[in-house]
């Protein structure tokens, strides 16, 4: 059977990135999580090459990537996990000049709110919940601030949890990319927000506890979100002092807070609510697309 073989191009922070597969299967995955960064006429060289080989049916699929050893994976989720992860890493090496967090970036009113947290503890629901109540997307994962204007830029690849949302936040009815082990929604089904970087308002610390039955939220002083964000830092060894200065200047210049979620609905509104009071401003209507 004769298969397509398929060259996308995409700019991430300005850096080209090419991936070429062998099947139009995977040229659709990646085209589809990557599409707000979709760059076909980019003519400069790429930074980066990856290339990919497997089909629908495939139980072997190969990700090979220019300067580095293939990795192959059985399920199509792992691979493009994998791409991802070889992406964000290489990514840190170019942009050295930016600070990388371990965390999912929304945008309300202009400014970012990073939601920072370990894997596994809600970052992407919560930030998939949040997309119903007036904010906007801009980077799933990866917080990438610009030192020293605490600029956040944008990253905007598919949406990634691991499971189906709650009731009330359904998954869009066309789009959504379910490869088994996790659901991709990609950044044309969400309202969101791409290209000019946005000014990083508040650190919200999250982590999901279901013993809980409302969530919590507090204030976070410098010196504890200070050693929360170092942990989260992904490339703190490339910045001065072992990056200790920089995370610290962005623990004491911006507001940080801690939430423990639990009903996501309530979890979501709460943080809504404290961030109004932050800026009392008008409140936006809530996403027509995505409005419960």
């Amino acid at each position: 059977m004769t298969r397509t073989v398929r060259t996308l191009s995409f700019l991430m922070l300005d850096r080209h990135v090419r991936v070429t597969c062998r099947d139009d299967h995977w040229a659709d995955i990646v085209r589809a999580n990557y599409a707000a960064l979709l760059s076909p006429r980019c003519e400069r060289p790429a930074d980066l090459e990856f290339m990919i080989e497997g089909h629908a049916l495939s139980r072997r699929h190969v990700l090979h990537q220019r300067g580095r050893c293939s990795v192959a994976e059985r399920r199509a989720s792992q691979l493009l996990f994998r791409l991802e992860k070889a992406v964000t890493v290489s990514l840190q090496e170019l942009r050295s000049d930016l600070l990388f967090f371990h965390a999912a970036a929304l945008t309300h009113e202009g400014r970012v709110i990073l939601l920072v947290g370990e894997s596994g503890h809600g970052k992407s629901t919560t930030a998939w919940g949040l997309l119903h109540h007036g904010f906007e997307y801009l980077s799933d994962e990866l917080g990438p601030v610009e030192l020293p204007s605490l600029q956040v830029h944008s990253y905007a690849h598919a949406l990634c949890m691991k499971r189906l949302p709650p009731a009330g936040y359904a998954l869009p009815a066309t789009g959504a990319m379910d490869l088994g082990a996790t659901l991709h929604v990609p950044v044309d089904a969400m309202p969101a927000s791409v290209g000019v970087p946005s000014t990083l308002g508040a650190v919200v610390f999250v982590r999901h506890d279901r013993t809980l039955s409302a969530p919590a939220w507090r204030a976070v002083g410098a010196a504890e979100a200070s050693a929360r964000l170092y942990a989260q830092a992904l490339n703190a060894l490339a910045h001065p002092a072992k990056g200790v200065d920089a995370v610290v200047d962005v623990a004491t210049r911006v507001p940080c807070y801690a939430l423990d979620t639990a009903d996501l609905r309530l979890s979501c509104e709460l943080l809504r609510d404290q961030v109004w009071r932050w800026e009392p401003r008008h409140r936006p209507a809530e996403s027509p697309r995505l409005a419960a």
